[in-house]
């Protein structure tokens, strides 16, 4: 079957198979999320979902804004919502979406984030390396796929754009999707960052499908420079902000830590969901041990092995865990060029994952694969291009900074 044949053949599918009875979910910052497919209430009621609840969405961002305690879990479900808004607007102006892809598009964004695990980015790489958790949520999804029965099928081809109709994809991932516009709008609520604000149903109601692609309607133009200043200002005021950089930094110290006594057969503790981590030498590849164990693992596995390591020998690990709990975090300085060879350090301080500089990417818009504006005219153009052209402020250029960060009192500053 042609791949023109095969939409077709969804798109004369039964409508069947997919409703429920209407439930009702009240989320505090979108309002009433409603579900009509059966599928989406077994997956949220799945045990791969639920343990969501126990990942922190902004990791240790409560330690600068006390209201970022929400979950993986209630993103999830907020992406969810946004996607079934967006495909009851692309319906209003003709785009002709069957039930089945509906479905497929919500599980897609449902389960878009199922694989993160604990403090979700802070530890991605620290626990299961050289593994990203789009990596674990496909190798989940696989599996929730063979439990029921192939009905996952379709959404997995749009959460890999291998689906034809490509803007499935784009809701689902690019840089105007609803993963973001979700977890923009909830970050800003959480942490009382008003900044931050998306005005999402106007974003919603300006998208269309042009040429098989998610554009923007010409007279939605300024409501995304809007949204790409919320984002920016997100990212330097929460996302990036020094504070909430030097706890995430110091965790993930304290895992390479870890990473070193191990190899050197130096790191003995008794943990409990975290043993198979702790105690593995080797990179670990996807599999069934492998994800079994994973999925037991949430923010209190970490927690219970911060508040073991207080008491540890090895003074690295006590000292950061203690620091980590009592909140007695490494300074830092930031500055646009490296600090390599613009300090020195002083006589007694540990250097090696006490001292460290990390190179933060800034970056928050990309003209590579961007944003697209569909004029009046029907052209389409990039808003990059549309903002020059009209004398809008968007900056696209990527830019960095570099950070060091380091024990109060332990460095001198040459330069």
């Amino acid at each position: 079957m042609t791949k023109s044949n095969k939409w077709k053949a969804i798109l004369a599918e039964s409508r069947v198979n997919y409703f429920t009875m209407n439930k009702i979910i009240n989320d505090p910052v979108h309002g009433f999320i409603h579900t009509k497919f059966d599928i989406i209430l077994d997956l949220i009621n799945h045990t791969f979902f639920q343990r969501l609840r126990n990942i922190a969405q902004l990791g240790l961002t409560n330690y600068v804004y006390p209201g970022a305690n929400h979950s993986r879990f209630h993103h999830a479900l907020g992406a969810f919502h946004l996607m079934q808004e967006a495909i009851n607007n692309l319906r209003e102006k003709g785009v002709q979406i069957t039930e089945q892809e509906e479905a497929a598009a919500c599980i897609a964004i449902l389960l878009h984030d199922i694989g993160h695990g604990p403090f979700s980015h802070t530890l991605e790489h620290s626990i299961l390396k050289g593994i990203s958790h789009e990596e674990i949520s496909l190798y989940l999804m696989k599996n929730l796929n063979l439990e029921f029965n192939g009905k996952l099928t379709l959404a997995i081809e749009m959460f890999q754009n291998r689906y034809e109709r490509k803007f499935f994809f784009q809701l689902i991932s690019s840089q105007l999707d609803v993963d973001r516009l979700d977890y923009l709008s909830r970050d800003s609520f959480f942490t009382g960052v008003k900044e931050g604000k998306v005005n999402v149903d106007r974003i919603l109601k300006m998208l269309q499908v042009k040429d098989n692609q998610l554009v923007v309607e010409e007279k939605g133009a300024l409501s995304i420079e809007s949204y790409l200043i919320a984002r920016k200002i997100m990212y330097w005021q929460v996302y990036i902000h020094k504070t909430v950089l030097s706890v995430e930094q110091m965790l993930v110290q304290l895992f390479k830590r870890i990473e070193d006594l191990k190899s050197e057969n130096k790191f003995i503790i008794a943990h409990n969901s975290l043993d198979f981590f702790l105690k593995n030498n080797q990179l670990l590849a996807l599999n069934e041990e492998v994800i079994d164990a994973f999925i037991k693992i949430s923010d209190s596995d970490v927690w219970h092995l911060l508040k073991q390591l207080q008491s540890s020998d090895d003074k690295i690990l006590n000292f950061l865990s203690n620091a980590i709990i009592n909140r007695k975090l490494l300074k830092s300085k930031s500055s646009v060029d490296s600090f390599e060879n613009k300090y020195n350090i002083k006589e007694g301080f540990e250097s090696k994952y006490l001292i460290f500089q990390q190179k933060i990417d800034l970056t928050t818009y990309s003209n590579n694969d961007g944003i697209m504006i569909l004029k009046k005219n029907g052209d389409i153009q990039s808003l990059h291009d549309y903002s020059i052209e009209n004398g809008f402020g968007m900056a696209a250029s990527k830019n960095s900074k570099y950070y060091l960060f380091y024990p109060e009192g332990s460095i001198e500053f040459t330069h």
